[in-house]
Order: structure tokens, then sequence, then C-alpha cells
């Protein structure tokens, strides 16, 4: 039954994709009910204690199990895309929406499918499913130049980074004889470490972390809609579940100050960033990067159920925000933020946007400050200076979610708009309602009850961490509105620091040129071998023709000569052999007839009387002997 988390969704999606439905409203209902249903199912999974398995072959099984972490987020992902996927049949363009729809709901299913994944096997099947619905989704609108090539720079690039998943498939393998997780604790060195290391690589390229975080500027040419759910609850939030699914193997393994290094440097580049975009999605892509890293940090530090935790809370207030921000920039016609200013026209939109972007900023509160707060204790829980570090990213977080609001939905722009469809509205309303109900995470019966739900340690926070912490805050919310009044940004700086120029002078020069070099060290080396075992080839056949020339066609030419010798042989010879086999008995029989013909005078009676006057003679001589 448990299999029907990800099956659900995805033969869902695949019967709206392929039933081809126009209208608006049933789209909306019918992928509503389906990630309803998901929902529910979810809930009773998780009460249940439901496992899964399916025998692939005598040695490989699928699994499929649900912890407690893994509960918490397989509920909120179809929760999460219920509201985005009744936005996306309400606001997306009419051409291709079943088939938009029908990819969300399957892009759903293979997130359930990493969710649920009880071994390195189904999480691979789970991994390429969603990266080909990202690829798929992105590249959407495939009839624009520049979509097709958002969407195959995203895949590469996270194609580049799943590698590692299947090098810690293949370690896993190769050490423990199994690929499921509960195997991988006894997995010997270096096993161990190759299937860690492995993981964190795959992970850092789905997350955006540094370098590999340019794809995300890349996915925005995708809708809305895809961004959302990208972003919240599906593909980018993979990397940082996993890892906090397997924290004990990467504590293990001793990856677990990279996979904090990785996350604190990603959360102040992306903030850094995100406060000099201008380009309303690509500021929430690098915020996204950023909070993926704060996750990171809350692994790395040894805090794997305060990284699910603000996971949770990333979610709900990170897809209000791009869905607030893709209907103001729909009406400006740009995702410029010096264009929006829609304050006054979308009042509703703005008072969602406005909580999303409070959670972001981790103002209190809201759930996402609290579970922000929780992962300074965790990284001053490893060492003070990362407390510290990581307070600035919330200080760079809260200033670009200013600037944000600031710009987007200030009151700078213009009186009046269309008013949002009705799907709209509901997906907005859902999501900010999930970001505001998280706000009990502040009270203390409910931030225990969550974790001992989880299964998790929270880390016990200092004052002045809290205290400089708001501070950080307050001053971040202040730059933002400066930042916003002046409009100014620095293009180069803004696109990823400059990140993605230094990819391309390297990877996209460089990879060109070692690919031509492979080609020429192919045909030098690699192809000589057949060339030369084709050139001996022919060589042996000219010497075998040859051989066949002096040998077996002298030998045929011989018995040539000496057939045509015993045929002139036989035409001297055997002709008068041959008569002579007739002629001779013959002759010897004229011969013979012409004695006997000499012995006969022809008076027989003659011989008669003699004969019988001679035995007179002899009887009578006999008779008178004897007297």
């Amino acid at each position: 039954m448990l299999w029907l988390l990800a099956l659900l969704p995805a033969a869902g999606g695949a019967a709206l994709w392929a039933s081809g439905v126009r209208a608006r409203r049933p789209l909306g209902l019918a992928a509503a009910l389906v990630l309803a249903a998901t929902a529910a199912l979810a809930g009773l999974a998780a009460a249940g204690g439901w496992t899964g398995a399916v025998a692939w072959s005598g040695t490989l099984q699928l699994t499929a199990a649900l912890p407690p972490m893994a509960a918490a987020v397989a509920l909120t992902v179809p929760v999460v895309a219920l509201a985005i996927a009744v936005h996306a049949a309400a606001h997306e363009a009419a051409d291709g929406l079943a088939r938009l729809v029908g990819l969300l709901l399957v892009f759903v299913g293979g997130m359930q499918l990493v969710v649920i994944a009880g071994d390195l096997l189904t999480l691979l099947i789970g991994w390429e499913i969603i990266g080909a619905c990202s690829w798929a989704l992105i590249g959407h609108h495939w009839r624009e130049e520049a979509a097709p090539a958002a969407g195959r720079y995203a895949f590469v690039a996270t194609r580049l980074g799943d590698l590692g998943m299947f090098v810690a498939a293949m370690a896993a393998y190769a050490g423990a004889g199994a690929f499921s997780y509960a195997a991988l604790s006894g997995l010997p060195s270096p096993y161990l470490e190759v299937c860690a290391f492995g993981l964190v690589l795959s992970a850092a390229a789905k997350s955006g972390q540094v370098p590999f975080s340019p794809w995300l500027f890349r996915a925005m040419a995708g809708p809305t809609s895809v961004s959302a759910l990208l972003h919240a609850a599906a593909l980018v939030a993979a990397g940082a579940y996993i890892l906090a699914r397997l924290e004990p193997t990467l504590a293990a393994a001793g990856a677990a100050p990279a996979v904090l290094a990785i996350g604190l440097l990603t959360a102040l580049a992306g903030g850094v960033v995100g406060l000099l975009q201008m380009h309303g999605k690509k500021l929430l892509a690098a915020s996204t990067s950023a909070h993926y890293g704060l996750m990171f940090v809350a692994v790395g530090a040894g805090y794997p159920g305060v990284a699910i935790l603000h996971l949770i809370a990333h979610a709900g207030f990170k897809a209000t925000l791009f869905l607030a921000v893709g209907i103001a920039g729909e009406r400006a016609g740009s995702f410029d933020l010096d264009r929006m200013g829609y304050g006054r026209a979308l009042p509703l939109v703005a008072a969602a946007s406005a909580l999303g972007a409070l959670a972001l900023a981790g103002v209190p509160p809201l759930g996402g400050a609290w579970t922000k707060e929780k992962v300074v204790a965790a990284a001053g829980h490893a060492a003070p200076w990362l407390a510290v570090a990581t307070i600035l990213a919330g200080g760079l977080s809260a200033a670009y979610a200013a600037k944000l609001q600031f710009l987007a939905f200030g009151r700078h722009g213009p009186a009046a708009a269309d008013r949002p469809a009705a799907g709209e509205r509901a997906g907005l309303a859902l999501l900010a309602a999930l970001t505001l109900a998280l706000s009990l995470l502040w009270l203390p019966p409910v931030n225990r009850w969550a974790a001992a739900a989880l299964g998790a340690e929270l880390p016990p926070g200092k004052a002045w961490e809290l205290v400089a912490s708001l501070a950080i805050i307050a001053l971040g919310v202040f730059a933002g509105w400066a930042f916003a009044r002046r409009g100014a940004s620095a293009p180069g700086a803004a696109d990823w620091l400059g990140l993605p120029a230094l990819i391309d002078r390297t990877a996209g020069a460089g990879v060109p040129a070692l690919a031509r070099a492979a080609a020429r060290l192919d045909d030098r080396l690699f192809d000589a071998l057949p060339r030369l075992a084709g050139r001996a080839g022919q060589r042996i056949a000219a010497g075998l023709a040859e051989a066949d020339g002096r040998a077996v066609d002298a030998g045929v030419r011989g018995t040539a000569r000496l057939s045509e010798r015993l045929a002139r042989a036989g035409d001297r010879f055997g002709e008068a052999a041959s008569d002579g086999l007739v002629t001779v008995p013959a002759a010897l029989a004229g011969q013979a007839g012409r004695a006997a013909r000499r012995l006969q005078t022809g008076m027989s009676h003659h011989y008669y009387a003699l004969g019988a006057a001679g035995l007179a003679a002899m009887i009578l001589v006999l008779v008178l002997g004897g007297l």
C-alpha cells in the first residue's frame, strides 16, 4: 500500500495529461482531488506504519518505509503541491495546460518515491523521475528558444551531480552486497566514505548549492507554478531531505564538516546574490539556494530534525512568494522588480506575500523564524563562530526579503490591476494559512511535540544567539528597504557573483576542448587498434591469397595437366584395349571354329562304325585272353 503514495499522483497526472482537458476548473479540481487523496494516504501510512517491498531479482529488492522524518515530508509535499496545482490550473497559459498540470502531479509522484525509498536503488528511480520531470517542466514553453535551452542546462547540471548518487549506490553494493539504508552503517572503509561523499555531491547539485547554484536561475525560464513546486517541495528539496534522512551515514564517514561548509558558503553567497538581484524570480531562486544551505548547516551540525522542520516551513513561505510574484509579474509583463509595486492594486496578494516575506526574513512569530533560529542554535552547538556566520546569513535573508516585498508590493505602482482568478486566490490562501499555522512552533508544547513526532533532538539555543539574530534581522530589513529605494543592482555580482561566467569560461570552453582532445585520443589510440587489426587482416588476406595462388592454384593446374596427360594416354591405348576386349575373343572363337572344322569330314557314321568295331575287338581280346 505504501507504493500508492508515489503511484497515485503519478497515475493521476498521466491520466490528466492524456485526457487533454482544456477547461481550467475541472482540471484544477481533478488535480486537487488526486493530491488531497495522496495527502490522506500519507497520513494513513504514517499512522499505520506502512512499508513496501518488491523483489526485483533474487538479490535486488525495492523497499519503501516511512520513518517519522519521511512521514513529515510525505505529508508536506502533496499539501503544498495541491495549492500550486490549483493555482497553475487558473493562472498558466491555456496552451498545453493539461500537460503542465499532469506533469506537476507526476513530479509529485517522483518526489514521493524519493521520500519513501528505503534503499539506494529505489531512491535512484525516484531521483531519475524528478530529474526528467524538471527538464520537461522547465522547458514547458518549448516554442520559445530560451525555455528548452534552460531545461537542458538545468538537466545537465543536476545530472553531473547525479553521478555521485550512482557512485554511492555502487559503493554500497560493492561493500555490503545490498542497497538498503540499513546496510550503509556497516560499510567498511573506503566504501563508506565513497558512498557518503557521493551522496553529498548529488544532494548539493539537486539543492542548488555552490558551485551548482546557477542552474536555479536558468530554471526560472519555466512557468511560475513550476518554479514554486521545484523550489518549495520537489527536486531542490530532495537534496536536503536525503542528507537529513541519511545523516548517521554522513557522520560515520566524516562527511558532516563538508556538508556544513557547503551549506554555510551557499547561504552567505546566496544572500548577497539575492540582495543584488532585481529579477523577482531570480531573487527567490537565490533565496532558495541560501535556505537549503541553512538546512545543510543543520545536517552538518548533527541536527537533521531541524533541517526537516526548516524544509517544511520553507516550503510554505517560498511557494507563497513565488505565486505572489508570478501574479504581479504577469500583470507587469516582466519580473523586473522596478516595474511592479502592486500593493494598492492587489492588496490580498500583497498581504499573502507579506506573510511569506516575514517568514523568509525570520521575523517572529512566523514559523520560518523559529526554524531559522534553531538552525542558528545547531550551528552554535558546533562552534560559536558558525552561529555568527549563520546569523549573518539570516540578516542577508531579511534584507532581500524586505527588498522583494517593498518593490513587488509597495505602493509606488499602478492603483488598479486585473483581479486574480479564484484558483489563484485559493492557492495563495492555502499556502499563507500553512505559513501562518507554523507560527505555533514558537509555543514550547508544540515544538516539543514536533520534535517527538520527528524523533528528533532540538539544540538548546543561547540567549545571545537570539538577541544577535533579531538585531541583525532588523538591520537586514532596513538594508532591504534602502536597496529597494535605490533600485540598483550589480549585474555581474547579481548573477551568482560571476560564477556562471566562470563556468562558461572553464567548463563551457574547457569541456568542448576536452571533448576534442578525447576525440583525437580516440582516433589515435582507441581507433588505432581497430585500424591496426584491419591492416593486419588485409595483410593476412593478401598472404593467404598469394599462398592460394602459389599452392592451391598450382595443385589445381597440376591436376589439370595430369588429367590431360591421362586423357591423351587413354586416347592412345584405351581405345585399342577397349576394342581388344571384343575383337580378341571373336578372333579366338573364329580360330577354334576353324580348327574344329578340320576335324569334321562330314562322314560321322564311319567314325561310329569304326568305334564300334574297335570296341568289339577289344572285348574279344579280353575274352580270349581270359581263356
